[in-house]
């Protein structure tokens, strides 16, 4: 059984469309890459899974059942833009005030629970408005997954924060879908923090699925090139340039031959024509390489 699965939904606003017929499955135990530029429908979509507005057709199912069951309502989590939070009172009492809400049972100790998950039971005491971005966005998913969720959707929790805070998120979705009994959609432009952690991906485009991937078939589908420096990187390219079909030079200051042929093949080549290269590798492009590639219909 899946955690979600999406049939031609749509929302329109008005004349508007915001999301056109879309299809969408979330497997049990996945972190789902949800990515898209802004104005894709991204966060529309979150919005209706989780209930906050209503669809304009279509089918969304949550484990199997319609999303307006109120059983199934009730495993699924939310921080959708942020937590709504009392910015003079402690970590702490708003959780408690959030558990309240959800009539949630033995409060105390569930909050202590999902504050250490999100490792933030050491700051518990802290008033929020005190709070760091980071501390607040793991605040706000520990709101989320009060009342022990199965389904957790976050939307772009990775927003302005730092190297730290990153390592932190990462660590935490990781620990929320370890038992394999929670799935989680997280939306996120940064693509390369994304990739460290999800195990699908969904690419929305003008409200539209463009394509569903798990991480190995991503990595299946990203290209390997070749990578290299030499002391004359213009005459170089141009050399390249005559013998391989796509070269190109990245923002690193290597360039890059995206052709069947190895490294060795081309040091010989550039070095029968008098160019000594200084660096070489192969690598493999990333899933913002790939999502770059496939908004500008490379595949």
């Amino acid at each position: 059984m899946n955690a979600v699965e999406i049939k031609k939904l749509s929302k329109n606003f008005g004349p508007k469309q915001a999301v056109c017929g879309l299809n969408m499955t979330v497997p049990m135990g996945a972190i789902y890459g949800f990515i898209g530029e802004n104005g894709s429908g991204k966060s529309t979509t979150e919005k209706m899974i989780c209930g906050l507005i209503p669809t304009s057709g279509g089918s969304i199912k949550l484990y199997g059942k319609d999303y307006t069951d109120e059983a199934v309502r009730a495993k699924v989590g939310v921080l959708i833009e942020s937590p709504g939070c009392f910015p003079g009172l402690t970590v702490w009492d708003n959780m408690m005030l959030e558990a309240a809400n959800l009539s949630v049972p033995n409060a105390e100790q569930e909050v202590v629970n999902v504050l250490k998950m999100v490792r933030m039971e050491g700051a518990a005491g802290n008033k929020y408005k005190n709070c760091s971005l980071g501390m607040k966005q793991r605040v706000g998913i520990a709101m989320a997954l009060l009342g022990n969720p199965t389904l957790l959707v976050l939307d772009e929790p990775l927003n302005g924060l730092d190297a730290d805070g990153m390592r932190i998120m990462r660590e935490v979705f990781l620990d929320i879908i370890k038992d394999g009994t929670r799935s989680i959609i997280v939306s996120s432009h940064l693509l390369g923090e994304l990739q460290k952690v999800a195990t699908h991906y969904g690419i929305i485009r003008h409200g539209k699925m463009l394509v569903e991937m798990t991480a190995d078939e991503l990595d299946a589908s990203c290209r390997t090139y070749v990578a290299l420096q030499s002391g004359e990187m213009n005459r170089t390219k141009m050399l390249l340039g005559c013998k391989y079909s796509r070269v190109e030079e990245d923002e690193a200051g290597y360039i890059r031959v995206y052709d069947l042929t190895t490294p060795e093949d081309i040091v010989k080549y550039l070095y029968d024509n008098g160019i000594i290269v200084t660096e070489i590798k192969t690598d493999k492009i990333g899933l913002e390489e790939y999502y770059i590639d496939l908004m500008k219909g490379g595949r």
